[in-house]
């Protein structure tokens, strides 16, 4: 199973830099990394990200995490899968820019 992860280009660069990251600025206050399931992106596009643009959608293989890995309740009670370490470079199975068109983010083909 894919889970998605949202990064502002700074933080895909430092990803691509250094290898690996503890994510965003919110990532690193709450202690792990926050990712979305599928059905799970464009709200947390719409409530996290209204508004910006030059985004990218890293995808990772949630299998491949192991134990690193929990789904927790957050929104509603709605499970959010979180990562309890760095995210590794090597975790990414593809990134993509995320398109925005009239304020609206745009998922990459055969997403939506």
């Amino acid at each position: 199973m894919q889970i998605y992860k949202v990064l502002r280009r700074p933080e895909w660069q430092i990803l691509r830099q250094n290898r690996k990251s503890a994510g965003a600025p919110v990532d690193v206050a709450d202690g792990f990394v926050h990712f979305s399931a599928l059905d799970q992106l464009a709200e947390t596009l719409a409530k996290h990200f209204a508004g910006e643009q030059d985004l990218m959608l890293v995808s990772v293989e949630a299998d491949r995490l192991g134990d690193a890995l929990r789904w927790e309740p957050s929104r509603g009670g709605a499970l959010f899968p979180h990562l309890y370490r760095d995210m590794h470079l090597s975790d990414v199975v593809w990134a993509q820019p995320i398109a925005v068109e009239d304020g609206v983010h745009i998922l990459p083909p055969g997403l939506s």
